[in-house]
């Protein structure tokens, strides 16, 4: 019997391509894949500068401060952080912050409430907010220039200024007078003024360290504690217990300032503030163009890092 002969498969024709059309299907892998990456990496940003996380849960932005770090102080419920080209605050201790557009440039240095008026100085000169967070330039009569460091209580509030000298207004910075045309030009930050005694201040000198006045800033005599003084704060509930940041070291005191002992600070911090009910010390150091806030519960043993 003849043999039967297997079918022969048949090929279905397939299209051929060119060099030129494998050259553009590579193209779009390409260019496929570079969106993909950069959707990513979108996603990425979006998430790193809107408070948010992959998890959903939140995470706290640093403020933008611009480099160096010069003020770190509570007023009230809030804590203000300022710098050489911004500055911010912060409602919840420091754990979430909201930069303050108004005061971009304004190189905040020192910070005061008086009354429902929150004044912050810089290079520019004096800026003041009825709500905390939108700050206008002063001008006209209560207007300064080159503000290094401010401080207040009740209506009474002094400023230390590179031209004049120290300054101070009973009229909640509505108007100034001369108070010693010397002192001042060195204050730096935060000018302590005594809730009970408007008189009695406490001054951060860069070139003296720490100093004190009893007669509302006419004379003044060194009170020691760190070189190089760029912060000065006490507890509002004891103006006996101080702390002061130097440019090489900080020290606390709980005597007014008779006797120091060292303070450990985060690396790099430039200030410090005590919280409205002084239980907790907060450091701020400069990281890149932002601030670093820490939180201390125990005398500065120890330390955590809020954003």
């Amino acid at each position: 019997m003849p043999t039967a002969s297997k079918p022969t498969a048949i090929k279905k024709p397939q299209p051929k391509t060119s060099k030129s059309g494998r050259r553009i299907s590579r193209r779009w892998v390409a260019i496929a894949t570079a969106a993909v990456i950069a959707l990513g990496a979108g996603i990425g940003f979006f998430l790193a500068t809107s408070g948010g996380s992959r998890d959903g849960t939140a995470a706290a932005i640093k403020p933008y401060v611009g480099g160096d770090l010069h003020v770190l102080t509570a007023l009230g419920d809030r804590l203000y952080v300022g710098g050489h080209d911004g500055g911010a605050v912060s409602a919840d201790n420091g754990r979430t912050w909201t930069q303050l557009a108004s005061l971009k440039g304004a190189d905040p240095m020192g910070a005061a409430a008086s009354g429902d008026t929150t004044l912050i100085g810089g290079h520019p000169g004096l800026f003041r907010s009825t709500d905390g967070t939108s700050f206008s330039k002063v001008t006209g009569q209560g207007g300064l220039g080159d503000v290094h460091a401010l401080g207040g209580a009740g209506g009474t509030v002094y400023a230390g200024t590179a031209a004049r000298g120290l300054l101070a207004s009973n009229d909640g910075g509505g108007s100034w007078e001369a108070r010693n045309a010397e002192a001042g030009r060195m204050f730096m930050g935060v000018i302590l003024v005594d809730p009970a005694d408007p008189q009695r201040l406490i001054a951060p000198d860069m070139s003296a360290g720490l100093v004190a006045s009893a007669d509302g800033g006419v004379t003044w005599k060194p009170l020691g504690g760190p070189g190089g003084a760029m912060a000065a704060a006490w507890d509002p509930t004891n103006t006996q217990r101080l702390l002061a940041v130097g440019m090489a070291e900080s020290a606390l005191s709980s005597d007014g300032g008779k006797t120091w002992t060292p303070l450990t600070v985060p690396q790099g911090a430039a200030a410090a503030t005590f919280s409205p009910d002084g239980t907790t010390i907060y450091a701020a150091a400069p990281e890149g163009s932002t601030a670093a806030v820490f939180a201390s519960t125990d005398q500065g043993q120890t330390w955590k890092a809020l954003n």
